[in-house]
């Protein structure tokens, strides 16, 4: 018979090296994952759920005293964490010239279903793989128009920023209390059709202020016809497109557009309020006389989009030969 002292000394060590073996087998465990990640469509990176591999697993291994054999989790599994969109809302990066064209589906196939306007912050469904663009297969699936389409990637750029919001009405593009008579209404018969249908057309004086009827985001100008130019003075359809001409793009995805003018005193990109003057009526381009037309429309990313039907808070729906007085004030 062994000594009592000898019996606990080697009963001891039998619990401390099955302790010990079983802490080797728990670390072996928490650290042999598959690995790797899953590759997205996007070319991101997502850890699998029940991974430990990232941020966790260094700084547990590397705190100062630590032990790998008492640092690994018991289950081997991580809780789920919530995933971050990497791409909530795209902003479009084209020239103030050159709209982008949006997609039935992620290729140039088809023929576009519309058009985005430089600088418009548009909200992302996914990102996919689509046709190659100057090397680049990333599109953006995107709500357009109470539907869907699609941008390329090579055009747009990913963004935290928040849409403007949209306006809470809309006003006449005239100085708070200026008293006019709108000339042409809705489906004038003169030149209010097509996509002009729903402009509306007010005789003013020469170099009147015009300013923004809504808060919004200067998205195009024209200003390239000057003194001394066929069309400065007016003229027929022939000089439609010389009329000086702002676009301003709200939050509510419309645009409103004040053309005829003399004179333009905004950039593109401007952020302007309500009421901010845009700049000097005229009668530059497709004109008979000093006036200016107003009309809200679709955000197409074009000089001329499809106009829409508009109220406006103080003067509800002129038609022509209708005073109207603009309560258009800071």
């Amino acid at each position: 018979m062994l000594p009592a002292r000898r019996t606990t000394g080697l009963l001891l060590a039998t619990i401390l090296g099955i302790a010990c073996g079983d802490a080797g087998t728990q670390t072996t465990a928490a650290w042999q994952s598959d690995g790797g990640g899953v590759v997205d469509e996007g070319g991101s990176t997502e850890a699998p759920a029940s991974s430990d591999a990232g941020d966790v697993a260094d700084s547990s291994s590397g705190m100062p005293g630590s032990d790998s054999d008492t640092a690994a989790p018991e289950t081997g599994a991580m809780p789920d964490l919530p995933a971050l969109d990497p791409c909530p809302r795209i902003r479009v990066m084209v020239p103030p010239d050159e709209p982008l064209n949006v997609r039935p589906d992620p290729s140039t196939g088809a023929s576009p279903i519309g058009a985005l306007p430089s600088g418009a912050i548009v909200d992302v469904i996914e990102e996919v793989v689509g046709e190659s663009i100057e090397g680049n297969t990333q599109w953006f699936h995107i709500p357009y128009g109470g539907g869907d389409g699609y941008v390329s990637g090579v055009f747009a750029a990913c963004t935290l920023e928040e849409p403007p919001e949209p306006p809470d009405g809309y006003y006449l593009p005239l100085p708070c209390g200026m008293a006019v008579n709108c000339t042409q209404g809705n489906n004038g018969a003169t030149s209010h059709n097509g996509l002009h249908a729903y402009a509306f057309d007010f005789g003013v004086p020469l170099d009147t202020p015009i300013v923004a009827m809504a808060a919004g985001v200067v998205a195009n100008i024209y200003d390239a016809t000057v003194p001394g130019d066929p069309c400065y003075d007016g003229g027929g359809p022939e000089c439609g497109p010389a009329g000086n001409l702002v676009i301003v793009q709200h939050g509510d995805g419309t645009s409103t557009l004040y053309k005829h003018l003399n004179v333009v005193q905004v950039g593109v990109g401007d952020e302007v309020e309500r009421g901010q003057q845009l700049g000097l009526s005229g009668t530059t381009g497709y004109s008979t006389g000093p006036h200016v037309h107003a009309m809200r429309m679709e955000s197409c990313g074009n000089l001329t989009c499809q106009s829409i039907p508009m109220e406006f808070v103080d003067a509800g729906v002129p038609v022509s030969g209708t005073p109207v007085v603009s309560q258009n004030c800071p």
